[in-house]
This record gives C-alpha cells, sequence and structure tokens, in this order.
C-alpha cells in the first residue's frame, strides 16, 4: 500500500510543498456529511444510468471501467467547485487566486474491472521545434482533485500513484514490465478523502474484485498563467446559481443552449 501522509485542510503550506515533491497531496475531511451524501447520490445515479446504457464490454475506459463525463451541469458537482477546504490549498500551490475551472467529472470501476496501465491525463502540448523544452518543465498546469465516493481499498479498485513522477520524462512501464512495487502503490482511504494531483503524475486504477462499485469524483482547474481552449458545459441557469467566486472560477465554462 502507498504510505502517503494524510493531512487535513488547515495544513495548506506543507499540502503545497508535498503536492511539488510527490505530484499529489491526499487531503482528509474535505467533505461534510451532507456533502458527501449528496455528492455519493449524485454519482450513484449518473452510474445507474451509463451502466444500464453501456454494457461492461462497451465501457469508455476499458471492460468495467467508465469516465463519468463532465457532469458539470449537475448540482452535486457544482458543489465541489470552491470548497473551503480545498480551496486554500489550490491558491497556495499556485500562489494566485487566479486560476480557472477547466469542468467537473470523475470515474468509476464496477466488480470485474481489470488493472489499468499507469498513464497521466495530459500529453506535450509544447512542441518545442528545437527539441529543448517539454511540457515537463513547467510547474503544474493542470490540477484535478479527485473526491473518494466510498472507501478506497486494495479490493475495489483503488488508485495506485507514482510519487515525483510529474516531471519525469521515463517511458511509463507497461503492464507486463511494471515493478512490483508500483503495483503496490495503492492509495486506501476513506470516503470523502480528496486526492489534488498534478495530472502529469503516472497512475492506473487496479482491479475491482469486490462486489461494490468504487466512483470517485472530481474538478479539474488550470494555472493561472494557462489559457486552454474551454469547453461550454454549464448551463447558464445553473452559473447563475452560483456565488460569485465560482462564477469568476466557471465564467468561460457558460452555454447559453
Amino acid at each position: 500500500m502507498l504510505q502517503s501522509e494524510v493531512l487535513s485542510p488547515t495544513e495548506t503550506q506543507k499540502a503545497a510543498a508535498l503536492f511539488h515533491r510527490d505530484g499529489f497531496v491526499v487531503i482528509k475531511d474535505t467533505l461534510t456529511p451532507k456533502q458527501l451524501k449528496f455528492a455519493q447520490d449524485g454519482a450513484n445515479r449518473i452510474i445507474q444510468k451509463q451502466t444500464e446504457e453501456t454494457e461492461l464490454e462497451k465501457a469508455n475506459r476499458g471492460f468495467a471501467r467508465y469516465s463519468f463525463g463532465d457532469q458539470m451541469h449537475h448540482p452535486e458537482w457544482a458543489q465541489l467547485i470552491d470548497l473551503e477546504t480545498t480551496a486554500p490549498i489550490l491558491e497556495a500551490i499556485w500562489n494566485s487566486t487566479e486560476y480557472t475551472c477547466g469542468g467537473a467529472g470523475g470515474d468509476y470501476s464496477v466488480p470485474g474491472a481489470k488493472m489499468q496501465p499507469l498513464h497521466s491525463d495530459i500529453g506535450e502540448f509544447l512542441h518545442d521545434p528545437l527539441g529543448q523544452v517539454s511540457f515537463h518543465d513547467l510547474p503544474a498546469t493542470l490540477i484535478v482533485i479527485n473526491f473518494l465516493m466510498v472507501d478506497f481499498t486494495r479490493e475495489n479498485g483503488a488508485i495506485r500513484f507514482v510519487p515525483s513522477t510529474q516531471r519525469s520524462r521515463a517511458e511509463k512501464p507497461n503492464l507486463d514490465d511494471e515493478p512490483q512495487w508500483m503495483r503496490d502503490s495503492i492509495l486506501c482511504a476513506p470516503a470523502g478523502t480528496a486526492v489534488i494531483r498534478d495530472v502529469r503524475c503516472w497512475h492506473g486504477g487496479t482491479a475491482n474484485t469486490s462486489n461494490m462499485n468504487r466512483p470517485m469524483t472530481s474538478v479539474g482547474y488550470y494555472a493561472p498563467w494557462f489559457k486552454p481552449r474551454y469547453d461550454a458545459v454549464m448551463p447558464r441557469a445553473r452559473y447563475n446559481e452560483l456565488s460569485p467566486r465560482e462564477q469568476q472560477l466557471c465564467k468561460t465554462l457558460i452555454s447559453d443552449e
């Protein structure tokens, strides 16, 4: 099991330091019982809908493994945009409040899912013609906060992380060549825990040998200095219900459809 220090939401500077060192940081008690129950109910509703529509063999992340897709239009995800438990840590990481929200989703595996290869969630975007600079040379461009919707265990397909790989230019091992210590770097933590991660950090799902679904929801944020192309994923009616700070974070995501 991955031996990762678990911090409280108030340890903002230490959280930022661990994030920069390891490529991720684990924060406990990020959701109130009411927020967690609301998020769990939303996740379970979408899981039921998606699994009824798409059989396991056609799941969009491999057999029995699904991505939620962007769910920003649902209040269960919108509530996660600007939490008082996670926003100060993002501000400490980037030393700024000018980051922007890029969407909300997450993923889940259902019983029978196999181990997923190690991967990063972003690819090269600099394309330096001289080959001297890579996206690995930059500070974190995209941070995703994953919220665990159930207790993550070795049996139900918890995520494994390889610390300090967010700036690595090494080739990721395939499943056959992956060292045992990487296969065992599994993050087990209780529901309501948040994993704040640099999406370049190597990670992958593990086999779900339990009889339960393993969901985690997420919100993504772009660095203050990075201006990507945004998808219009938030209906204006939902946007109008947000707080002024949440509207500032989501101003590029508005859809008038």
